[in-house]
């Protein structure tokens, strides 16, 4: 029987960095089984100690040593978590050295900056971007002229966490736009998204896919079954194609990576907050 390696996520701010790389690094090994656990705001010694206790007995329970992917820029605060006696994977560690002596100058450690606000503007600008994302869900608003994108996919493709994650990462005005039924018996766009098609994107699924996702939301009706997923899935990948919509398949992408090739595809530059 496989063992499960205890993995935690340590930082002294939100943990949302040492999680991203982290993630992307035990998504390499598919021959182990993980157990995650993101432990934010560790910005005191003491506090410390009371996590690596945590993680010396959750590793002491699975029989392994666990891992520590640390975003935490406090020396003694590191010192303290490795005395847990996992395997410490320090995000920033491989980093300083280089920089220190590229740029001439030592580094200043200060606890919780890495996703402090910059400044006013950027915060703004991510807080209007969510309302923004929140108030063109699914079709509610249709004045699409402040978009900088607008998804257009059938239910449960995956259109709102996409716009709610390129609205808090990016800044970006992402609108998002349900295709009905009535938009499906066509294969050309429905008339209030035809001024924008600029700014359109597509997004499909595998329909089994859809078909399990709908049937958590709606059990055993028409709108879960798997010949209504596959009816609209085909109809809106027709409907792309006919209108040279460029579209990415959710079915195994994260959206993360939606996200990514969303704003490469329309060449929209922003900067990851």
């Amino acid at each position: 029987m496989s063992t499960t390696r205890p993995v935690f996520y340590v930082s002294d701010g939100t943990g949302i960095t040492a999680e991203t790389i982290g993630h992307s690094l035990l998504t390499q090994f598919s021959g182990t089984q993980f157990s995650t656990h993101r432990i934010p705001f560790v910005d005191s010694v003491e506090r410390a100690r009371e996590v690596a206790d945590r993680i010396r007995i959750a590793g002491q329970a699975q029989g392994v040593r666990p891992i520590v992917v640390n975003s935490s820029v406090d020396p003694e605060i590191s010192a303290a978590i490795a005395q847990s006696g996992a395997l410490m994977l320090d995000v920033f560690a491989p980093f300083i050295a280089p920089l220190e002596a590229e740029l001439g100058e030592q580094r200043q450690p200060k606890v919780g900056q890495a996703h402090g606000m910059v400044d006013f503007e950027t915060y703004h600008r991510r807080i209007n971007a969510m309302n923004f994302a929140l108030t063109h869900d699914d079709g509610m608003s249709i004045n699409y002229d402040a978009a900088d994108v607008i998804l257009v996919a059938v239910s449960r493709a995956g259109k709102t966490p996409t716009c709610i994650y390129l609205a808090l990462h990016h800044g970006v005005s992402a609108a998002n736009y349900p295709l009905t039924d009535e938009d499906l018996e066509h294969d050309r766009l429905p008339p209030r998204l035809r001024p924008y098609r600029s700014r359109l994107f597509g997004l499909t699924i595998d329909p089994q896919r859809l078909h399990q996702i709908r049937q958590e939301r709606r059990p055993d009706s028409r709108y879960a079954k798997l010949e209504t997923c596959q009816r609209e899935v085909i109809a809106a990948e027709k409907l792309f194609r006919a209108e040279r919509i460029p579209v990415l398949s959710t079915t195994h992408v994260s959206i993360e990576e939606i996200s990514s090739k969303v704003m490469s595809t329309l060449g929209i530059q922003r900067v990851m907050y």
